[in-house]
């Protein structure tokens, strides 16, 4: 118990065998369960675990006979976490990445009830840029970018992150089967946490690395997939949250952004390519073009600006 509150860890392990008996007993001793999902793991892993339960009743296992994914594993702990009525549930990695030591930080916000869903922001460390791969940091940096604008939440960002709590009432509310399970998890949540308009903040935490850990996530084969689930969690979210839930003018502004801005560049690489022929270019061709990618520009600002405003309170 923390604050009252019962506290769930979710635990997902795929091939963790030389980490997750370090995970496991590192986790303090307020929390009152321990939910492990084996993610169909070829090694010992599964062993390890069962061995760890004798010793520590607070320890529930779940396997799953194929493998799942994070996402799919992450889910199988939540769906469990709410059927043992655990008000707060975190999520722990099996490999050692996160720091027991942050688990009070991430937690204590959503045990106030001052937030629903608190999530790890490794960046707010100065040494964050020393101590994560570079490759993995601007890639992470990236795809926090396009997470503010897919999720509406513009004041969070780390969204790879996956040390997170959540409040049982916000796991309740969104549609758990729904959320993708694979990489793209922790921002197809957002996506989903935001049309219910849920409250998240972002908690520093420290970044560790190198402990022999191997990430399964690739910048460069998994980031592009990622861009597109956000694409079309951004269409999903304009659609449920501005025009079903309550209806608002900016799902047009995002409209003509996002017609006008490319008319205007494609019409305006179109123009320069005849001019670099030698073909000669009206000035108000130009000038159309020009207002084309303008006013595109002018309209997504606004929709943006009209996003923050109406999240704003979800701090």
């Amino acid at each position: 118990m923390y604050l009252n509150k019962s506290i769930a860890v979710v635990v997902p392990a795929y091939n963790e065998e030389r980490l997750i008996e370090k995970t496991l007993v590192s986790i303090p001793a307020f929390v009152d369960q321990i939910i492990v999902i084996d993610d169909a793991s070829t090694d010992q892993t599964l062993d390890i675990v069962k061995r760890l339960m004798v010793n520590d009743d607070r320890i529930t296992l779940i396997e799953h006979p194929t493998n799942q994914g994070v996402g799919g594993a992450i889910i199988s702990g939540y769906k469990k976490s709410i059927e043992m009525n655990m008000d707060v549930t975190a999520v722990m990695a099996g490999d050692a990445q996160m720091d027991p030591g942050d688990l009070v930080s991430i937690i204590e916000p959503v045990c106030r009830e001052q937030v629903e869903y608190a999530k790890g922001n490794r960046l707010f460390a100065g040494e964050a840029w020393k101590m994560i791969p570079k490759v993995r940091y601007i890639g992470n940096a990236f795809l926090s970018l396009l997470t503010k604008v897919a999720s509406g939440y513009w004041h969070i960002a780390d969204s790879q992150c996956g040390y997170t709590a959540i409040s049982i009432n916000a796991l309740r509310r969104i549609p758990l089967d729904d959320i993708h399970k694979r990489y793209g998890t922790p921002n197809d949540l957002l996506i989903k946490l935001n049309i219910e308009h849920i409250k998240v903040r972002d908690v520093q935490v420290k970044p560790i690395y190198n402990m022999g850990e191997e990430s399964g996530i690739r910048i460069w084969k998994d980031g592009p997939f990622i861009a597109l689930l956000l694409l079309r969690g951004f269409f999903k979210r304009l659609t449920n949250k501005y025009i079903i839930k309550d209806f608002h003018p900016l799902v047009f502004f995002y409209f003509l952004g996002l017609t006008l801005a490319p008319t205007g560049t494609l019409l305006g690489c179109y123009l320069l390519i005849l001019r670099i022929k030698g073909v000669g270019i009206a000035v108000t061709s130009a000038l159309f073009a020009s207002f084309l990618f303008i006013s595109g520009l002018q309209s997504l600002f606004f929709a943006m600006w009209f996003d923050m405003e109406y999240n704003k309170d979800l701090k």
